[in-house]
Parts: structure tokens; C-alpha cells; sequence
């Protein structure tokens, strides 16, 4: 049973290596999306041992996963688990996101931040939002809806192909694993927020992007 993983990465060079070298210990294969870095990200993600594989530019969040995905199922993942470049997760954590696959009890494994992190006020009030509208445009009941910390079956991720290049994929996923009827579960996870990672996060305005960017995906179907 082959386990992947793969983290995009844009200009991550202060974490990338220690990264790579942690999730290295728990998966049989790193492959980092390096999504048109300016600075050292790719360099330091080979010498940590990962795969990695450029955009020329930078394309967004979505678009290098997808390029991810396309990796690793052509590098004959059995299992693939989706993990951020910027040290807020934590590896050691990866067995417990694959279990239920492995134990066959789901197909995808979706991370929620909102049992072991102590997640900030203006966080959960946008992160709120996101649950409900993904409860009244997808139907699945969920605790946590844009957690990058996720793990897929091979076939999950044949059926979930990600057109939106920006930060909607997140919302995207799960509108198609409703669509494909997809076992799911939720898992615990941790997120740790440092002021680094509060700076570097999405702003309000960034929602309304993401809610504009799934209207127009919706409208033009």
C-alpha cells in the first residue's frame, strides 16, 4: 500500500525542508508542487528528499494540487494525503488521517481543526460561514470545510478533479465527493496558529472571493 504525499508550495523556503523531513518519516513518497517560487522552496524540498515538480508561475492553491494529484496517481498512489507546506499541521498526525481508509471505512479523510487546535474568534466566524454554505450547496454535514490536512483513496481521487485553480477547490472537493457519492469521514486534527501563519491566512475578503469564484463555477455549468 503506497502512501503519497503531496504539498504545494509557494515561496515556503523558511519550512519547506523541515516539512518535507517530517512528513518523510510517515508516507513512502513526498511530492512537493513547488507553484512558481521566487526563492529557495524547490532546492530545499529536493535536498529534504521529496519529488518536486514546478510551475512556471504561480497558479494558486487549486491548480497545484491538481498537478499534484496527477503525480501521484501516475506514480501509483494507493493512498495520497494533502498536507501544507508552512509547518501548521503536524506529520505525526498522518497515521490517524489514513486509518480509515486503511481500515476501509471511508474513502476520504477530511482533517478538522475544531477539537484539538484553539482556533481565533474572527477564524471560526468566516470558517462558520463556509460550513453552512457547504451544508446548503453540498449537503454534507461537516465540522470543518477548508482544512488543506486530507487523505483520498486512489479511486476517490480519480473521480475528484480540481478545476478551480485558486483557494474555491477547497469547497470544489467536497461539492464532488457529494456528487460521486463518496464515503467520507472527519477526523481531528492540529492546527498551530503562529502570527506567521495568522499573517499569511485568508482574509475576509478572501471568502468573498472564494463564495464569488464557486457562483460563477456554478453558473457556468
Amino acid at each position: 500500500m503506497k502512501i503519497v504525499a503531496i504539498i504545494p508550495a509557494y515561496n515556503e523556503e523558511k519550512t519547506i525542508y523541515q516539512v518535507v523531513s517530517e512528513v518523510k518519516k510517515y508516507v513512502d513518497e513526498v511530492i512537493v508542487i513547488d507553484d512558481g517560487s521566487i526563492d529557495a522552496t524547490a532546492d530545499l524540498a529536493r535536498k529534504a528528499g521529496a519529488f518536486v515538480f514546478s510551475h512556471l508561475i504561480n497558479c494558486g492553491q487549486g491548480a497545484a494540487l491538481e498537478t499534484g494529484r496527477r503525480c501521484a496517481l501516475q506514480r501509483k498512489a494507493d493512498i495520497v494525503v494533502t498536507f501544507d507546506a508552512d509547518g501548521q499541521f503536524l506529520a505525526s498526525e498522518i497515521g490517524e488521517v489514513t486509518k480509515p481508509i486503511l481500515e476501509n471505512k471511508a474513502e476520504v479523510v477530511l482533517g478538522s481543526r475544531f477539537v484539538k487546535s484553539k482556533v481565533p474568534l474572527f477564524k471560526k466566524f468566516m470558517l462558520y460561514g463556509a460550513i453552512y454554505f457547504t451544508r446548503l450547496t453540498s449537503g454534507l454535514k461537516l465540522s470543518d470545510t477548508h482544512n488543506g490536512f486530507r487523505a483520498f483513496s486512489r479511486e476517490a481521487l480519480e473521480k475528484i478533479q480540481i478545476c478551480h485553480g485558486r483557494m474555491a477547490h477547497a469547497s470544489e472537493i467536497l461539492d464532488k465527493i457529494a456528487r460521486n457519492k463518496i464515503r467520507y469521514s472527519e477526523v481531528p486534527v492540529t492546527l498551530l496558529y503562529s502570527p506567521r501563519h495568522l499573517k499569511k491566512g485568508q482574509k475576509f475578503f478572501d471568502y468573498l472571493k472564494i463564495l464569488f469564484d464557486l457562483f460563477i463555477g456554478r453558473a457556468i455549468k
